[in-house]
């Protein structure tokens, strides 16, 4: 079968590298998609596992004997793990980013923050502290950021659907890619395919010999695609290690992660690796029986 589906072609080169950039795309998505969901679940986690209780300033009210009470009343309520107030000075460091360094915070009435966070695998009592706070702390809030986390998934959510979208349509231009590439192949050999019929080759035959020649391509073109998304994301993750050096670096890995692919992106790589080798064998298979009916 050498003579009748020759590999080392242009038009088999040109076929596997367009394989091989549609299987990059694919892999890009991919490890796109489980960088996102990776991140959105440390935010999440880290929003379920703390709370937040903001004091302002009330006039006529003592803002330290008012941090006091509200950590008092979160260390008496259930579930609780561990509660620390943020001092003056680290309030000035969260908002050096947005009001600049070396600002007298004491000539602004600047809220304050208690940290508290909750106990893992136990009920915490939430409304009991905010009820507390409410009766016993002047200008006293909690915040238990189920909006934040509610807006952090809406998004998630919508980059892993968008992802989806993007590799069907990944999927199908590869489709289309090899049905026509299956189709010239087809044609470029219809004195050698009507030879196999007169000497009694069924069209089974003919369609494995094409299934096996596009396998070939596909394995190849996949291998070629997803060696290079691998190896993309291994070279982002080595540069992200870095970031912290950059200005503003360091707010960039809090939000998005060290941009560091796990052992499941790389096995969903090595996925979208087989699964297009497994379209482009079953697209040629499928348009070969087609073409093969039209010509009988």
């Amino acid at each position: 079968m050498g003579p009748f589906l020759p590999r080392d072609t242009v038009t088999g080169r040109a076929l596997i590298m367009v394989v091989a950039i549609m299987t990059f795309l694919a892999a890009l998505t991919v490890g796109a998609i489980d960088l996102v969901h990776e991140a959105a679940s440390h935010w999440r986690s880290d929003m379920v596992r703390e709370v937040t209780i903001q004091v302002r300033p009330v006039e006529g009210r003592d803002l330290e004997a008012e941090i006091g009470k509200a950590v008092e009343a979160a260390k008496r309520t259930r579930g609780i793990a561990d509660v620390r107030a943020l001092t003056r000075a680290e309030t000035g460091r969260l908002l050096e980013p947005w009001l600049g360094a070396g600002l007298d915070l004491d000539t602004l009435p600047l809220p304050r923050l208690v940290v508290v966070r909750l106990a893992e695998g136990a009920e915490s009592d939430l409304p009991g502290l905010r009820r507390a706070l409410a009766e016993s702390v002047a200008g006293a809030s909690l915040d238990d950021h189920r909006g934040w986390a509610a807006r952090l998934a809406a998004i998630s959510d919508a980059i892993v659907f968008a992802g989806t979208a993007v590799l069907a349509l990944v999927l199908a231009a590869t489709v289309l890619s090899v049905s026509f590439a299956t189709r010239g192949a087809v044609a470029t050999n219809r004195a050698i395919v009507e030879v196999l019929h007169f000497v009694g080759a069924r069209n089974s035959f003919i369609a494995g010999a094409f299934q096996r020649h596009f396998l070939a391509v596909g394995l190849k073109g996949g291998a070629i695609g997803g060696a290079a998304a691998a190896l993309l994301f291994a070279l982002t993750s080595i540069v992200s290690g870095f970031l912290a050096l950059v200005p503003g670096g360091g707010e960039a890995q809090f939000l998005f992660g060290q941009f560091v692919l796990d052992r499941q992106g790389y096995a969903g790589i090595a996925g979208t690796v087989v699964l297009v080798a497994v379209v482009t064998t079953l697209t040629s298979r499928l348009t070969v029986r087609w073409t093969l009916r039209a010509i009988d």
